[in-house]
């Protein structure tokens, strides 16, 4: 007897349906996979086998053939134990075909019959909504991110002979509750505990307010780390439709935690010895990496000259593009890259060039092979270059007494408002403008036009970092709330331009 279930599977961030088709036949006793199937997959003849005996469920010995169409899409992981367990059932009679009609099933299955959690779901569920599926049946873990896509009836149950008997209408599970959405993060580390350090915490707003990439240099100790962390929480909030991608791609990695939503803008900070397939994604089974963890969020690279040359090569096109594509011997998937990038180093490899509190010992030799491990076309991708220095004690003992600098919550105020008059003009982030956008809404007039042509001929700006001192400055303005950019707001964003600067 011949029996379809229907299951999907997560191909990048979208899903994509699967057909399982099982047969059981006379034949020599034994169970086939079929369809692309990777070991995973094929491993599941044994859970689904001891899965159904131990919940009561004793097949006849027949031949048992199991198709995953399409067959030239490979599918992998443990999410196809349920579906298949279930059309063996219908195969088999246990289970008449109106029971699994308009159902889409998704599970791993345990040898004791128990259904454990999967990646990915959320996309499933989307897909689900998206193409009218009635009910979607889910572990009881996966309940909560199933839960809000919407748009289809979500059902679970924690054992096969549960799901059973709720498929065949004699009660079993009731309707799961989806857990409430968490709320964004209240711990976030607040600017007020950052003692001086003006003009960086004036990039980092600027940097918050037009989605910026921004680079710290200075010696260690300065407060670099301790400023970009800071960064999440100033911040405006998720969207709802921006928090539904990062949840995806956390879904995805399998990084979600049990929460059904992510609600924080994601900060990633991976350590210097990340390999370029952890940050960028891939490996054997393709899989987010950090950029797209960092998602609607921040990426921090600490130290970025001990990153490897390789590894911070591959930032550049996700850089521009917003978006990562992987390409494997068997198939290309894309994942969303739209994160703002913050990195820090120091100034020299001893770290104290240029400080008043200790002497450097490098030498011009040593400073220039240092900074040559930079390469120019990253550089030009990154926005703002703000020194921040080594602070005298003085300097942090006159703020010493508790109350700190300005609170997060009021710049978060500043750069909702900047990024309010952003949408106005149109759907993208200032960091996002192109030549056409920028003479449309960043006009310069002739004394703006001599203040740029004066920095070219001084600092070498190429012509993609003369686009983005003109992006910054139209950031700052509309921080000062102006519908134009004045030479102020030009010259402010050609101070953040640390490292294009002669010696």
């Amino acid at each position: 007897m011949l029996a379809r279930v229907a299951s999907a599977a997560v191909i990048g961030i979208e899903a994509a349906a699967i057909d399982v088709e099982v047969d059981v036949s006379a034949g020599l006793p034994g169970c086939h996979i079929v369809g692309l199937a990777d070991a995973g997959v094929r491993e599941g003849r044994v859970r689904i086998r001891g899965a159904l005996e131990n919940s009561g469920f004793h097949l006849p010995p027949r031949k048992i053939t199991v198709n995953l169409a399409p067959a030239d899409l490979r599918k992998d992981g443990a999410a196809f134990d349920v579906p298949i367990a279930v059309g063996m059932l219908c195969a088999a009679g246990v289970l008449e075909p109106a029971a699994t009609a308009e159902t889409l099933f998704v599970g791993e299955l345990a040898l004791d019959g128990s259904l454990r959690p999967v990646r990915g779901v959320l996309p499933i569920a989307a897909w689900a909504r998206a193409h009218g599926v009635r009910r979607l049946v889910v572990p009881p873990e996966n309940v909560g991110e199933a839960a809000v896509a919407g748009g289809c009836e979500v059902r679970s149950a924690r054992r096969l002979d549960e799901l059973v008997a709720l498929l065949k209408g004699e009660g079993g599970a009731e309707p799961p509750i989806a857990a409430p959405l968490a709320a964004a993060d209240p711990n976030l580390c607040d600017l007020s505990e950052v003692r001086g350090q003006e003009v960086p915490r004036r990039a980092l707003e600027v940097a918050a307010a037009g989605g910026h990439n921004l680079l710290f240099v200075g010696p260690p100790g300065s407060g670099k780390t301790m400023l970009a962390r800071r960064l999440p929480g100033i911040l405006p909030p998720l969207t709802f439709d921006e928090a539904l991608e990062t949840t995806m791609v956390y879904s995805i990695a399998g990084q979600l935690g049990g929460a059904p939503l992510v609600r924080a803008r994601p900060f990633r900070a991976p350590h210097h010895t990340v390999t370029t397939a952890g940050l960028v994604g891939g490996g054997p089974v393709v899989r987010p990496g950090e950029i797209s963890l960092a998602h609607n969020g921040v990426l921090f690279l600490d130290e970025l000259l001990e990153f490897a040359r390789p590894a911070l090569e591959a930032l550049r096109e996700p850089l521009e593009e917003r978006r990562v594509s992987l390409v494997r011997a068997r198939r290309a998937v894309a994942y969303p890259a739209d994160f703002m990038l913050v990195t820090a180093l120091n100034p020299c490899p001893c770290g104290h060039l240029g400080s008043t509190l200790r002497t450097c010992r490098c030498s011009e030799a040593g400073v220039a092979a240092y900074r040559a491990r930079l390469s120019g076309p990253l550089l030009d991708r990154i926005d703002l270059h703000v020194e921040v220095p080594a602070l005298p004690y003085r300097a942090l003992a006159e703020t010493a007494d508790g109350s700190g600098g300005e609170p997060s919550a009021a710049v978060r105020a500043r750069v909702v408002a900047a990024r309010g008059r952003q949408q106005a003009r149109g759907p993208r982030w200032n960091a996002r403008l192109g030549s056409a956008e920028l003479r449309a809404f960043a006009p310069l007039d002739p004394e703006g036009h001599r203040l740029l042509e004066a920095a070219v001929a001084r600092l070498g700006l190429s012509a993609r970092a003369l686009t983005r001192a003109r992006r910054v400055a139209r950031t700052i303005a509309d921080l000062d709330g102006r519908d134009d950019v004045a030479t102020k707001h030009l010259a402010e964003a050609l101070q953040y331009r640390l490292l294009d600067r002669t010696p």
